[in-house]
């Protein structure tokens, strides 16, 4: 039985980590009041409320990790 559980268990953390994507891009834009990024292959991404966007600015280099059921991003770091 344990055994079982921990196979479910397993399965469904790969299965939620599937929905994950990352895209690299330089920022075109920002706009803070509707928290899109714009990346300057005219891709655009709408950032979770957890995300900072303070700190990035037109012209930064950057990954993104986003769901890809929502392209909403999760996360996003600025290269240095």
């Amino acid at each position: 039985m344990r055994k079982a559980l921990a196979a479910i268990a397993i399965t469904g953390f790969f299965a939620a980590a599937a929905y994950a994507a990352e895209v690299e891009g330089t920022v075109e834009g920002i706009d803070e009041a509707t928290r899109v990024i714009l990346l300057d292959d005219g891709s655009s991404y709408v950032a979770a409320e957890s995300v900072d966007l303070g700190s990035l600015q037109p012209g930064a280099k950057v990954k993104i990790t986003y769901d890809d059921a929502t392209m909403q991003a999760t996360q996003v770091d600025a290269e240095m």
